[in-house]
């Protein structure tokens, strides 16, 4: 931790990404704090908050880095079936508080979530940067979830969930066909895992990343608003 940039509260600034750690992969720089602007500032870098409570705040940008560009979904033929039964609804935006704290509770190994990152993100929703997307079974009761920053033509997804089986796969389809339509061009996994690698995600070394972030992060997206239903078509 000695030899990592330490950021004053009152300092608006980040070190380069490609100054990463390469032990712990990704390891940039420690304080600061999550202010909107820093955020902000964050994700238009490549850069995210990852930290426990008994942890000052930690920002990463690791290498590879997971990503999934939204017309290469993936759907399985076991996938499509559950889409085609339509036993899922999925929305945005209805109601991001109950996502990102169930985001932060149903892990039984922990979470990053802190109470401190549950008030910064639900700021940036405020501000209508962070979203919430929901998926609701038949009955109308809460499926899976996710939340995610969208800045330019960049969705940056931060935790999901899923309480019954194949929500969170539905909910991948639905929003990678919605963020094609609306003219988004990436969507940031983060860290690789067999689930999103199976999903159509693929990783990029940090440099293709940023490169990537910097040609779309500019960009405008084609939505007037975030709050949608989409079904799968038949």
């Amino acid at each position: 931790m000695t030899s990592l940039p330490w950021i004053e509260p009152d300092e608006l600034w980040f070190p380069p990404a490609e100054e990463a750690l390469v032990d712990p992969d990704g390891l940039l720089a420690v304080g600061g704090d999550l202010s909107t602007d820093r955020l902000l500032l964050a994700y238009r870098n490549g850069i995210f908050p990852w930290y426990s409570d008994d942890q000052p705040i930690l920002w990463w940008s690791p290498d590879p880095r997971c990503v999934l560009i939204p017309e290469n979904i993936h759907v399985s033929r076991s996938l499509r079936r559950t889409l085609n039964q339509r036993r899922f609804r999925v929305t945005a935006d209805q109601c991001f508080s109950r996502i990102i704290r169930l985001c932060a509770s149903i892990r039984a190994e922990g979470t990053w979530i802190t109470d401190e990152m549950i008030e910064a993100y639900s700021q940036l929703h405020r501000m209508g940067v962070a979203h919430s997307i929901e998926v609701w079974n038949q009955d109308g009761e809460l499926a899976g979830g996710m939340y995610g920053v969208a800045i330019g033509r960049c969705f940056f997804g931060e935790s999901m969930f899923s309480l019954e089986t194949n929500a969170s796969k539905v909910l991948m389809v639905h929003l990678a066909h919605q963020l094609q339509a609306w003219g988004y061009e990436i969507m940031d996994c983060q860290v690789e895992s067999s689930h999103l690698l199976s999903m159509g995600a693929q990783t990029v070394s940090r440099a293709e990343f940023l490169s990537i972030l910097k040609s779309c992060i500019d960009k405008k997206a084609t939505q007037s608003e975030w709050t949608f239903t989409w079904q799968w078509p038949s």
